[in-house]
């Protein structure tokens, strides 16, 4: 086997606020999602897919679900002498005393590791975006037009742009890039209209040079320091075009539409097709029972998978292994993580609810009016609802909520912890 030219680097590092509850105990990279993935697996099965095989994942926020997650790479075939998933967080030393301080910093404070692999690339990649992507074809470009950055792009409304690095891109390759002519960091008006999709093909001598430069600064962020420190340096800065799904998870509303795309007759994703891997063996999902559907249950327009009981009605919904609907409860529009159990004549609507949750008898949740987080109500994990609570929808429950702080009514909009 030859010696990979490439070295994958993923940002898996931190919680995301709005995600909320969801993030308490766990990085966002590592947020179920989809009925039985994750959301690294994304990166890290497009990786797989596109022959890169060797990759360091930079985590820093509650490593332990990502780790166990990740395990020893064998779900992604990354187990050999030339490939295999390092996992980098921070740590001290002689020179180095304290936590990464940004995405540009975790990768500069581990320039030893990447110097040893000796990469001719080095890609990085955001460990929180749902998508399929062939790296090789950015690394192609990359290649072609000798640059020292070439930055995957998707055109977006500029109406968004405030959240997005946006980069103007002339159009000397057509719809497959161009040079960037400029770029902004979540501009009010941007000049451009390619959102920067955190996919970033550099030569290494550049990224060595700029993120050394970058340590003086007061700002260590790639989309934010590196990205306009180099523009300003004039040196050679691609965009290549992106024209396929991009699913965000920053927020609640984002990662519930990401799992929404997931149904329907043609469905926006097809995890299948994408070629999508999980670590079976986290939460020991390869021994759960095949899903049971009982005689009575009505199922329609979901995504239900091993270890799930259904006696109930489920619309719209993904339900994770382990999941258990009892008869006469209805589960519409909602995503339900591992091992949740939904007792009789439940009404759960517009609902996000993490792991070992407990919905006694009679529980209703959402189907009133409520611009907080969508109308979507989030419930954290390991909790135990009581019969007969009624919940708004848009409400944010945190997670082992004791029994004596539930109120028998909880109104739209609210936080209950």
């Amino acid at each position: 086997m030859l010696k990979p030219t490439t070295l994958a680097m993923i940002l898996a590092g931190g919680r995301a606020d709005d995600l909320n509850v969801l993030t308490y105990y766990r990085p966002k990279a590592a947020v179920p999602f989809g009925g039985f993935a994750r959301v690294i697996d994304f990166a890290l099965s497009n990786l797989m897919n596109s022959g890169i095989e060797q990759v360091a994942i930079l985590s820093q926020y509650r490593s332990y679900s990502l780790i166990n997650h990740i395990g020893t790479g064998a779900a992604w075939d990354m187990i050999g002498r030339y490939r295999g998933v390092s996992i980098l967080p921070p740590f001290i030393d002689s020179e180095q005393n304290d936590w990464y301080r940004g995405s540009a910093d975790a990768v500069y404070k581990n320039l030893d590791y990447i110097q040893y692999s000796r990469p001719e690339d080095i890609l990085i990649l955001s460990g929180d975006h749902i998508y399929q992507m062939d790296y090789q074809d950015i690394i192609d470009y990359h290649h072609e037009k000798g640059a020292d950055l070439t930055m995957a792009c998707r055109r977006i409304d500029p109406r968004r742009a405030s959240r997005f690095g946006m980069a103007m891109i002339n159009d000397e390759d057509g719809d497959r890039g161009g040079k960037v002519v400029s770029y902004q960091e979540k501009p009010r008006d941007p000049e451009g209209e390619w959102s920067s999709l955190t996919v970033l093909c550099f030569k290494p001598e550049v990224l060595y040079r700029v993120l050394t430069e970058n340590q003086a600064d007061d700002s260590f962020e790639f989309g934010r320091d590196i990205i306009p420190r180099l523009m300003e340096q004039g040196r050679r800065i691609y965009g290549y075009k992106f024209h396929g799904y991009w699913g965000y998870t920053r927020t609640v509303q984002e990662y519930w539409q990401a799992n929404m795309d997931l149904l329907g007759e043609r469905p926006l994703i097809d995890m299948e097709q994408w070629g999508i891997r999980t670590n079976l063996d986290h939460r020991g999902l390869r021994d759960f029972q095949p899903a049971i559907i009982g005689p009575h249950a009505k199922v329609s327009n979901s995504l239900l998978y091993n270890g799930c009981e259904v006696e109930g009605e489920v619309r719209n919904s993904v339900l994770f292994p382990g999941v258990h609907i009892n008869a006469g409860s209805v589960v519409e529009d909602s995503v339900i993580f591992f091992s949740n159990k939904v007792g009789a004549d439940c009404r759960l609507h517009k609902l996000v609810s993490d792991v070992n949750t407990i919905y006694e008898d009679g529980v209703e949740i959402g189907g009133t009016t409520s611009s907080v987080n969508g109308g979507i109500t989030v419930v954290g994990w390991n909790n135990q609802v009581p019969a007969n609570t009624k919940i708004g929808s848009g409400v944010t429950v945190t997670p082992i909520l004791a029994r004596d702080k539930w109120e028998a009514v909880i109104e739209s909009g609210r936080v209950l912890k």
